[in-house]
């Protein structure tokens, strides 16, 4: 089975964004206020805070102590914010918290109580916990808000990936840190932009082109495309895709190319991650499709990558991520 495509609906992709840009009008940082405002306008930390939502409104009486999330790009913000998260659903994969999260993640998360799958998460486990908040979205949970909000105030984003910086401010808001939630956004894009800077400087003061590319168990392989996760951090950095790369139908976050179409995936630089699907039939797919005698005309710089980190993580910790796999890429220092 494939991962679960973020943004399937043009519809939902659409209205996200369109609710993207006209947040970015109204914030400092760049990165939008995103899935939120608060109703009263408050500061950092006064509550009772009305958080306005892809589900309705939202009172969160105090400062919310402990968190359940049941999707992992609320995990990851729960954790860069300092939050105490007492459960999570699992992975695609299962397993421990990613590499990627470090110390913060054990610190914060390390002891969270496994929820159950994000399609599927254990309602009777998450009454146990008692928790402050939960966090999810419209897109993953919404048949089960009513139940979630009788257990703890619930805030719901409208979907996830191309409104990830949006999403983080929205968290940060519902438990009382919407100023050091901008604050992260804003220091994350200055970094991604001064890494553009000192890439652009190793090319002679042109930006080399990139691509993003990913196995998920499909005959297939996906280009990401702008509105994606880790096209919004290529556009962070500046580093553009050619001009003539294949374009989603409808506004897909992804164009979908078969074997034929291997040399219309070529850049300057081609990132590549493989989906672990936990029975390597992804892998196996990627290495059929990667044995085609086309895979080896492509004339750009290949990098393997950790599919956890550009694919879907979709967070704060994540872009950092990626901008210091891009650094090493391009071959350039990373940005501190």
């Amino acid at each position: 089975m494939s991962p679960i495509r973020r943004h399937t609906s043009p519809g939902a992709l659409a209205g996200a964004l369109a609710a993207g840009a006209a947040l970015l009008l109204s914030t400092a940082c760049g990165g939008g206020g995103g899935a939120s405002d608060s109703a009263d306008g408050g500061g950092d930390g006064a509550y009772p805070v009305t958080v306005e939502h892809a589900m309705g409104e939202t009172t969160i009486e105090s400062a919310p102590e402990t968190v359940v999330v049941l999707d992992n790009s609320y995990l990851d913000s729960a954790i860069a914010l300092g939050m105490d998260v007492v459960g999570r659903t699992d992975y695609y994969e299962g397993g421990d918290l990613r590499d990627y999260l470090g110390e913060e993640g054990r610190e914060y998360a390390g002891d969270a109580e496994s929820l159950g799958t994000l399609e599927a998460p254990d309602m009777a486990a998450i009454a146990e916990l008692q928790p402050d908040l939960i966090l999810s979205a419209k897109v993953r949970h919404e048949d089960i808000y009513e139940q979630l909000s009788k257990i703890a105030p619930t805030v719901f984003s409208e979907t996830t990936g191309a409104t990830w910086k949006q999403n983080h401010i929205m968290v940060g808001e519902a438990v009382g840190k919407k100023d050091e939630a901008e604050q992260q956004i804003a220091d994350y894009e200055e970094r991604a932009a001064e890494l553009g800077e000192r890439i652009a400087e190793a090319n002679g003061g042109e930006m080399p082109t990139m691509n993003m590319v990913r196995f998920a168990g499909e005959p297939t392989v996906r280009l990401y495309q702008p509105e994606s996760f880790p096209g919004i951090v290529q556009s962070d950095v500046g580093v553009p895709m050619p001009e003539d790369a294949p374009e989603g139908e409808d506004g897909a976050i992804a164009a979908d190319l078969g074997p034929e179409e291997i040399l219309d995936l070529d850049a300057d630089h081609i990132y590549v991650s493989t989906w672990d699907d936990g029975t390597g039939d992804a892998a196996d797919k990627s290495e059929e499709f990667t044995a085609n005698p086309l895979w080896d005309q492509l004339e750009g710089e290949k990098h393997e990558v950790d599919d956890r980190v550009w694919a879907s993580s979709v967070s704060l910790q994540g872009a950092d991520a990626m901008l210091d796999d891009m650094a090493e890429g391009f071959g350039v220092d990373p940005v501190e």
